[in-house]
């Protein structure tokens, strides 16, 4: 009761501060490139554009009830056996395990725009922390410019299969979101706009985010388009999409499918560094799931839900784009290049008796 009363006074504190005159400039009007779209999440689209299929596979005591691929990781126990609580007492108990969607990350650039909202600007940042996407360098551009892309990022529980009282192991629930919630919005984080400042929080960086290593991220590249999944040990790397550090929102040049699934990859990846996200997958998960420093690739899967909605089947991080559903032609022409990705977690769990 206690949550769900905060998270009311959170939602009717957002809406007062963006409906009073004069904060920010929410209540500005829109031009062509300040508008902020509305996704239409929370409509006919919650129904007709999720990616159903990514649910599976389904394992019910080491069985695979339903046909797709799991991780390589991933606990193929049939029973299980967990202490309850802190009473010392172990209860039996039978291993299920499936694909979850868990969170939604989009990438804006103006600041404040959330389209998962309805397409709401909320009074966050100011106009010079507006991004920009930049596709190939143009070196008779200023030095501003030839940097790259820049976006912000928010990230939102999304535990749908809760929220619609879905088949879900009701004891199964590793971060105990039951609704949409905000867990995080770039424009409050000093170090997603300053590389400097995300080097000095994850100094990690020094070791990873230099040519060396991202040479080494050639190898996931040849796994992804062979069909495997991402490799763990390259935690740095997501295929050739880029470098996950530094973990901040200035990206090199590219096209908009990999640059907004780097962006969303670094969101997961700083949530982990942090330790603010959990690992769910393998045998030592099945009682609880764990913190895990670093991002644990091959326990996720993404798929866009807008502008243009992949339901037919989720990417690993770091798959070529034109691996994708609908290939390397999914930007729709006219957009403002903003996006928006449903996050599928894989969940191991011990399904007490």
């Amino acid at each position: 009761m206690a949550n769900k009363g905060l998270r009311l006074i959170m939602g009717i504190a957002a809406f007062v501060l963006v409906s009073l005159p004069g904060i920010g400039y929410a209540n500005t009007a829109p031009t062509p490139d300040s508008m902020c779209e509305d996704s239409g999440l929370f409509g006919p689209k919650l129904f007709t554009d999720i990616c159903w299929s990514c649910l599976f596979p389904i394992r019910v005591s080491g069985v695979q009830i339903t046909p797709g691929k799991a991780p390589e990781k991933a606990s193929k126990q049939v029973f299980c056996i967990c202490q309850e609580g802190s009473s010392g007492i172990y209860r039996p108990g039978i291993v299920t395990a499936m694909w979850e969607p868990a969170r939604i990350i989009e990438n804006v650039r103006k600041p404040g725009c959330s389209p998962s909202l309805g397409g709401v600007t909320l009074p966050l940042g100011s106009r010079r922390s507006h991004g920009r996407y930049t596709a190939h360098l143009d070196y008779t551009k200023s030095d501003h410019e030839v940097a790259g892309s820049f976006y912000h990022s928010h990230l939102y529980a999304f535990p749908l299969l809760q929220i619609l009282d879905l088949y879900t192991p009701t004891k199964c629930n590793a971060d105990f979101y039951l609704d949409f919630d905000i867990i995080s919005f770039s424009e409050i984080d000093p170090t997603w706009n300053n590389p400097t400042l995300a080097f000095f929080q994850h100094p990690e960086s020094a070791a990873v985010a230099n040519p060396i290593a991202r040479a080494a991220c050639a190898a996931e590249t040849a796994a992804l388009t062979a069909g495997r999944e991402p490799l763990e040990t390259l935690w740095w790397c997501t295929g050739n999409w880029g470098g996950i550090y530094p973990l901040a929102g200035h990206v090199s040049p590219q096209d908009i499918n990999r640059l907004s699934g780097l962006l969303s990859a670094r969101v997961l990846s700083q949530q982990h560094r942090r330790g603010l996200a959990r690992r769910t997958m393998g045998d030592e998960n099945l009682c609880r799931a764990s913190i895990y420093p670093t991002i644990p690739k091959s326990q996720y899967k993404i798929n866009q839900f807008w502008p243009k909605s992949m339901t037919q089947k989720g990417a690993w991080l770091g798959l070529p784009t034109y691996q994708w559903e609908g290939g390397t032609n999914r930007h729709l022409p006219g957009t403002s290049n903003d996006s928006m990705y449903m996050i599928w977690r894989w969940s191991d769990c011990c399904s007490k008796l």
